[in-house]
Parts: structure tokens; C-alpha cells; sequence
């Protein structure tokens, strides 16, 4: 098994608020065979850590997972610790959002191919 160091991307979206689109990058630890594999594991991560709860205004507020865009091999160290979180404005929210699912297509695209070839 081998350590991966992955970004986990998701929108932030307050119901009834106006303000620039928002999105949180999270830097996770994923334990995994492979790329492929912590690729995935990433991916269900970031689908079952997805929320939806009332602010303190009780408007909704809706935590949606976007993609995993990036996977970094590392040493030993806890699986699925968070290690960094930003949250983001972008001024084009659907071009952040495309910019992600590109990035992580082409992730699953490289991983399928190593993943074939070391098989």
C-alpha cells in the first residue's frame, strides 16, 4: 500500500445569498494500491463528505462535491487526514467547475494507463 496526498475540490453554495462562487480545495491523505485506486478512493471520500445544513440566517447552505484534481504519492502517514482546506472565490464559477472535471479526467486517464501497465 502506498500514501497519496489528494485535493478534493467542492462548491460552496448559499441558497439566497448573493456572493461570489465559492469552492474549498482539501488536501487529503488516501491510503491505496495504486493511483487508480487512490483516485477512487478520493473520489467516494469527497461524494460521502458532501453536506447540506441552515446557517446561522437558516438559509441553506449546500457543500457539493466537484472532483478530485489532484494525487501526490507520499511516506507513511493517517489515512484520510485532512491536511490543507482553502476556500476559493472565482468571479466564473462554471469554468472553475470545468477547469476541475478536466483536471480529474485527465488524473483518472493517467492512473488507468499506469495502473495497466505495472498489472
Amino acid at each position: 500500500m502506498q500514501w497519496y496526498l489528494t485535493k478534493i475540490i467542492y462548491q460552496i453554495i448559499c441558497k439566497g445569498e448573493l456572493h461570489l462562487p465559492q469552492f474549498d480545495e482539501q488536501l487529503r491523505i488516501i491510503c491505496a494500491e495504486d493511483d487508480l485506486h487512490a483516485f477512487q478512493k478520493a473520489r467516494l471520500l469527497g461524494e460521502k463528505e458532501e453536506d447540506y445544513f441552515l446557517n446561522k440566517g437558516e438559509k441553506p447552505v449546500i457543500w457539493k462535491f466537484i472532483d478530485v484534481s489532484e494525487i501526490h504519492p507520499l511516506n507513511e502517514l493517517l489515512d484520510g487526514a485532512e491536511m490543507y482546506s482553502r476556500i476559493k472565490e472565482e468571479d466564473d464559477a462554471e469554468t472553475f467547475i470545468h477547469v476541475t472535471k478536466l483536471r480529474a479526467s485527465h488524473l483518472l486517464e493517467n492512473c488507468t494507463h499506469q495502473s495497466i501497465r505495472l498489472n
